[in-house]
């Protein structure tokens, strides 16, 4: 049977270590387009996906990013008769426009914040005048996980609005824990994977903007049982019926005193969420991906290690905002041979070294008996590995051990 997995990043790179490691007989991943670290446990194959996925003769395709998803590509792979993991275009609104998602909720009955849509800064200055702070603005689109600004106060919200262009929603800022929830769905019924956080903020103790995820961990402990349930029940489930929605739905909650609350819907797994996941599941992953796509989810189930899984991201100095690339990066096998695994992301080989290509560069990924053994094993890898300018965060999944 052979996989191809679509997408260059450490989201990509986890799919694709965790495929190779398939208990199913002649299992061949590939990657489009792939790179360095992915070309370890895959075949690296160039050009537009489905072009690709017809030269390899690939059995499932399984989508990394949201741009594809976006853009129709579940469609044009159905419409040939290939089988893939993904949302179609029109239901990949639910993360191609925030305005298109709030609205959705509010129809469908999904908990959310209160929030207004506005079209443009002069708009947004009006709207903001009904909200105390902090405030919340996000771009309408895409924005790689850069498009939302917590406002703390009138000054701050101004400046966002010279950033943030075009249509926006204006919303509340909802107090209480913030989790990752992602189900695997194939348009009538859905598989919980485990619950992880992110961390989005480029600075420890959540300070400074945005990025596209620091660093993420799943634990056990990060959701009760009756907590998962009330999200499949009072979330997925009404968005998988209501949308026809098949692939990975990933929605982001915050867990508030009235309970569940949808943050954001995204129609992908998460990045940096899929390494801890992926390092933590127990379960072959290949026969749940198959039945999604072949619509016949109904009684999987996946099942996780007790222990904690911690990632860990080194970034390029400046990131999220201007960085150089071209560093040379040094240590990956002897982080690994320390026990982690480096999934690979802004990464290119050139003249035989290995070398910064991105903004997110290596996702240092480790587990552990409980949460404490899984962050000092990832930050102990961290020490092995090096290039100019590397930035990362200190405190990844601290508040998830002390709680």
């Amino acid at each position: 049977m052979k996989i191809l997995v679509i997408g260059s990043g450490g989201r990509e790179h986890a799919l694709c270590w965790k495929l190779a490691q398939s208990k199913q007989a002649g299992i061949e991943v590939f990657a489009n387009p792939g790179n360095p670290g992915m070309a370890k446990v895959a075949t690296c194959v160039p050009g537009e996906p489905l072009a690709a996925a017809e030269a390899v003769g690939a059995d499932l395709t399984v989508v990394g990013p949201e741009a594809p998803l976006v853009a129709g590509v579940v469609d044009a792979f159905r419409a040939r008769g290939r089988k893939i993991v993904g949302p179609t275009a029109s239901a990949a609104r639910l993360e191609g426009s925030k305005i298109f998602a709030k609205n959705f909720f509010v129809q469908s009955g999904i908990p959310t914040a209160r929030y207004e849509t506005v079209d443009d800064a002069s708009h947004a200055r009006l709207a903001l005048g009904r909200f105390g702070y902090p405030v919340v603005l996000k771009a309408d689109g895409l924005a790689a996980g850069k498009g939302v600004i917590i406002a703390q106060n009138a000054e701050e919200a101004e400046a966002a609005l010279g950033t943030l262009k075009g249509p926006m929603v204006i919303e509340e800022f909802l107090r209480g824990e913030e989790v990752s929830f992602i189900a695997l769905c194939d348009g009538k019924d859905a598989v919980p994977l485990a619950a992880t956080q992110d961390h989005k903020a480029v600075f420890d103790g959540d300070r400074g903007p945005n990025t596209g995820g620091m660093g993420a961990y799943s634990a056990a402990n990060i959701l009760s049982d009756a907590d998962t349930r009330m999200v499949m029940e009072r979330v997925i489930y009404p968005t998988v019926q209501a949308m026809d929605f098949s692939g990975f739905l990933y929605a982001g909650l915050m867990m508030t005193a009235d309970g569940p609350k949808v943050l954001e819907f995204n129609v992908r797994l998460g990045d940096p969420e899929t390494q801890p996941l992926m390092h933590r599941m127990k379960s072959d992953f290949v026969p749940a991906l198959l039945a999604a796509a072949e619509g016949r989810l109904a009684g999987q189930t996946l099942e996780w290690n007790p222990g904690p899984s911690v990632c860990v991201v080194l970034a390029s100095a400046g990131y999220p905002g201007a960085y150089e690339t071209g560093k040379e990066i040094t240590g990956v096998e002897a982080a690994e041979a320390h026990g982690a695994v480096v999934f690979q992301a802004g990464t290119r080989m050139l003249h035989g070294r290995l070398e910064t290509s991105g903004g997110r560069v290596l996702g240092v990924t480790a587990s552990g008996l409980d949460l404490p053994a899984a962050i000092a094993a990832s930050y102990e890898a961290v020490g092995k590995i090096a290039f100019n300018g590397m930035h990362y965060r200190q405190d990844i999944a601290a508040k998830g051990a002390v709680r």
